[in-house]
């Protein structure tokens, strides 16, 4: 059978790859990034688990495999102080060359800051303000801080000659997209469809950044992406997989913002021209990148990677 013939793509947004946090071994990762490259992918993005270390991961295999961008999407501030995080994001960018890797850092969810890590999460967005305050002026030109706030202090400053890598924060609320702006690079999203990213998050995040002399700030819209005839079947199998995150109240705001009910309503499903359909419908919104998590079966993954992976090679 033919291959789909790609639509002309300079109307879309930059299309990178999901990877999850459940590989197990550097090797997997390295694997993973090579086949992201190989597919085409002009990124491909790790969370962080509990399995290994995404930026370290990421520098051993982003040394060995040439030609994509990698980055964390994302890794907790809880436990991670702004000092060493600026080390080891410099670090990185150093073992994988200039402009291609970006630390993205969120504030992870109730249930893992107060469970696992014991930082209350009624104050988390001020602990995230507290950590950019280090973490971008150590990232920026001058490599320098000296920061004294409620709960954390950082005085020092880092003499590496690395780039700087790009920094992203995992914003959906007012108040953290306004940090967002004000401090990185932009956000990523997770659970935030077309119109939420349209009215709410591009508007905000676009004002903060100007309101601090910064550019335009990357919108890296993360959703699941599937490929696929059986649109029914896609949409129960992919909806039970979005259950448990879409309980979770952050992105049960972002669901509510959308107006929809059921989280699989703001996939990206269908055939090939339906999925270039919803795509146009993400760049139209006002963000810079898709962070397509491709779900479904192993043949509809594998359809929907080769086909995003020839989308975002054009």
């Amino acid at each position: 059978m033919a291959l789909y013939e790609v639509p002309q793509r300079k109307d879309l947004v930059r299309i990178s790859l999901f990877s999850g946090a459940d590989a197990t071994s550097v090797g997997q990762v390295t694997e993973r990034v090579q086949a992201a490259a190989e597919y085409g992918f002009a990124c491909i993005w790790f969370a962080q688990g509990f399995n290994l270390d995404a930026p370290t991961a990421i520098a051993v295999a982003g040394s060995k495999v040439p030609g994509i961008d990698i980055g964390t999407a994302v890794v907790p501030i809880q436990g991670r102080h702004p000092l060493p995080l600026a080390i080891q994001a410099l670090t990185v960018a150093s073992a994988v060359g200039p402009g291609r890797f970006t630390l993205g850092i969120g504030v992870t969810h109730k249930m893992v800051s107060e469970g696992m890590f014991g930082v209350p999460y009624k104050s988390v967005v001020d602990l995230c303000a507290e950590e950019l305050s280090v973490l971008s002026p150590l990232l920026g030109a001058d490599r320098k801080v000296t920061f004294e706030g409620p709960t954390m202090t950082a005085r020092a400053s880092i003499g590496t000659d690395s780039q700087s890598p790009g920094l992203v924060v995992a914003a959906l609320g007012p108040r953290m997209l306004d940090l967002a702006g004000r401090y990185s690079d932009g956000t990523v999203t997770w659970m935030t469809g077309a119109a939420t990213l349209r009215r709410d998050v591009v508007p905000r995040i676009v004002e903060a950044a100007g309101q601090a002399g910064r550019p335009d700030p990357r919108v890296i819209a993360g959703l699941p992406v599937c490929v696929t005839d059986d649109v029914a079947g896609a949409r129960d199998r992919i909806g039970a997989a979005m259950a448990g995150p879409a309980s979770m109240a952050s992105y049960r705001r972002m669901l509510d913002a959308e107006g929809v009910s059921d989280p699989v309503d703001i996939a990206i499903l269908g055939g090939e021209d339906e999925v270039v359909s919803q795509i146009r419908a993400i760049s139209e919104s006002g963000a810079t990148e898709l962070l397509a998590n491709v779900m479904g079966t192993h043949d509809e993954q594998l359809r929907t990677r080769s086909f995003l992976g020839r989308l975002a090679g054009l």
